[in-house]
């Protein structure tokens, strides 16, 4: 790995991670009653885990709002979530405001043209093998 991505993620005190995409496939299911269902992937969760362990903040932001997000957060012992955030540039300056860091020490992972101005301020940015080049 490149020596200035490894000086980038050495400074990270939180990693912001989008939803759809990023921590699921991508796919909305609905259920008959129209409640909205995700997929999260159990290996996502252990490596979220050994993240939080290793001294770095984890925090969910996504554009979209679903009770799910709220249980698998909980689940992770997630509480930086923030959901319904069209806006994704005024909710990370939010986070990095509650954490009192730095955009310098803030890391987002996304996938989709929303969080590239997110993508473009952080710290450290990564994307999904699936994202759109320009995400990429």
């Amino acid at each position: 790995m490149r020596d200035d991505i490894l000086e980038r993620m050495r400074r990270l005190r939180l990693m912001i991670f989008d939803v759809d995409g990023v921590l699921t496939d991508g796919t909305l299911y609905f259920s008959e009653t129209g409640a909205e269902l995700k997929a999260f992937n159990a290996r996502d969760g252990h490596g979220l885990k050994m993240l939080k362990e290793s001294g770095v903040e984890v925090a969910i932001l996504s554009a979209r709002r679903s009770r799910a997000v709220e249980v698998r957060a909980a689940e992770l012992g997630i509480t930086l979530v923030e959901q319904g955030a069209v806006n994704k540039s005024t909710a990370f300056e939010s986070l990095i405001g509650r954490l009192r860091t730095s955009a310098a020490a803030a890391g987002y992972m996304g996938d989709d043209w929303l969080d590239l101005p997110v993508l473009a301020r952080c710290g450290f940015a990564a994307s999904v093998p699936e994202a759109p080049e320009l995400v990429r």
